[in-house]
């Protein structure tokens, strides 16, 4: 847990404070991150209590298949759009019964990124009480300091989330 910022660490704290109190339990669907926000996660010792299930579905073809995200999505909207992740979410927390659930899907670079959607464009997929929330956000930096980023803000916004629908 050294390399995430004081402040996502204290986060990652809380929310495996919260779910273990509340007997609530976490999954994740990445691509971009490649697993990163799971290992946050087991970094925590007792993380089996309330961390359920990861999948890593970097291809079109994983989320397809790993998580339900529709062809006619990837088709219309892309691997990287809002309702990409948010079929990514909803599909990771109904195959295992999680009870909220994180999806990941952008262009950490170097390469990738178009007009539209430039390198550092990573989306994020929420479900928490059954809302899902969707966030787009452009980080900057090279590769590893995207993904990092991307952990750590989805770390602290599923935080931020279960503040509000308590």
């Amino acid at each position: 847990m050294r390399y995430l910022k004081e402040n996502t660490q204290n986060a990652l704290v809380q929310l495996a404070t919260y779910l273990t109190t509340n007997h609530l339990t976490i999954s994740c669907a990445e691509s971009c991150t490649g697993g990163g926000l799971a290992y946050a996660f087991t970094s925590l010792p007792g993380s089996s209590a309330w961390f359920k299930h990861s999948v890593v579905t970097y291809s079109n073809e994983a989320k397809q298949a790993m998580v339900g995200v529709s062809e006619e999505t990837l088709a219309q909207y892309g691997a990287v759009s809002a309702q990409t992740v948010a079929e990514m979410a909803l599909g990771v927390v109904s195959q295992v019964g999680a009870d909220i659930g994180i999806s990941i899907s952008g262009i950490a670079g170097p390469d990738g990124g178009s007009t539209d959607k430039p390198v550092g464009t990573v989306w994020f997929g929420f479900v928490v009480n059954d809302v899902v929330n969707t966030k787009q956000l452009c980080f900057a930096g090279d590769r590893d300091a995207v993904r990092l980023q991307s952990i750590e803000y989805a770390i602290e916004q599923v935080v931020h989330l279960l503040s509000i629908h308590k």
